[in-house]
């Protein structure tokens, strides 16, 4: 019976895991340029004194769907949509480099350009600062380029470019904290001139409501499963009892 109890205990923990995997890909639906999490259940072998004849399943987060979404346009000159491949390289908070698909950005108070997450946006020489401007526009390949406050309308120069990189998908992988980096031992990937960005937009998330919502709840039709499994093993062993104490 412990035995039993053990795969169906083990079967609803592992069926909490993977809600939650789809319960989070779910509440990102209407973030900007998210990227949904698989999630999958591998068989295990229960290994104990005896032959590995009993398997339990085993919820895992294999890869990130790479995928894009759809562009919705804003009209707003900081806000950025990556094209194709292309991820917008910024500096993490741990220092090191990783890429995101936000492209909602914003100038704070010392002229950095970070993004909505508050991140410094790479360019040519690491973070990009904006000095004092009337106006901004980002082109197509990155190149910021501004109206200082004062100047002539046709005043222009050009502050610096936004770091674009297209790395292989199958190099990336998604850290706890939600940005995406090379996988680890992989070289950081160099700027693309050919990748570009379409100023105005931003890039909706490719979570797939219906399709969360389904999983979410085929797995809570498996939890009650394994909860009646445990209500089983328990009446087994109340019933095993019984007999013996009669014997």
């Amino acid at each position: 019976m412990d035995r039993m109890l053990y795969v169906a205990m083990s079967g609803a923990s592992q069926n909490t895991l993977a809600m939650q995997a789809h319960a989070n890909n779910l509440a990102n639906i209407s973030t900007t340029g998210f990227r949904r999490d698989f999630e999958q259940a591998r068989a295990m072998p229960v290994f104990g004194d005896s032959f590995p004849a009993r398997v339990y399943a085993m919820s895992e987060r294999p890869a990130t769907d790479f995928s894009g979404g759809s562009l919705q346009e804003t009209g707003r000159d900081l806000d950025v949509a990556a094209k194709g491949n292309a991820w917008i390289a910024v500096q993490a908070p741990d220092g090191g480099e990783a890429y995101v698909r936000t492209g909602s950005l914003e100038i704070d108070a010392l002229g950095q350009l970070r993004t909505g997450d508050g991140m410094p946006v790479l360019g040519n020489g690491g973070p990009i600062a904006v000095p004092p401007e009337e106006k901004i526009d980002i082109g197509e390949d990155g190149t910021i380029t501004i109206r200082g406050q004062g100047n002539n309308p046709n005043a222009l120069a050009t502050v610096d470019r936004i770091k674009l990189v297209t790395p292989d998908p199958k190099q990336l992988e998604k850290g706890a904290d939600g940005l995406i980096r090379v996988a680890q031992g992989q070289p950081a990937p160099q700027a693309d001139a050919n990748a570009s960005v379409q100023s105005g937009f931003l890039e909706s998330s490719n979570v797939n409501a219906v399709e969360e919502m389904t999983s979410i709840l085929a797995l809570s039709r498996q939890f009650e499963l394994h909860v009646k499994m445990m209500r089983t093993a328990e009446d087994d062993s109340q019933a095993a009892a019984k007999v013996l104490q009669i014997s």
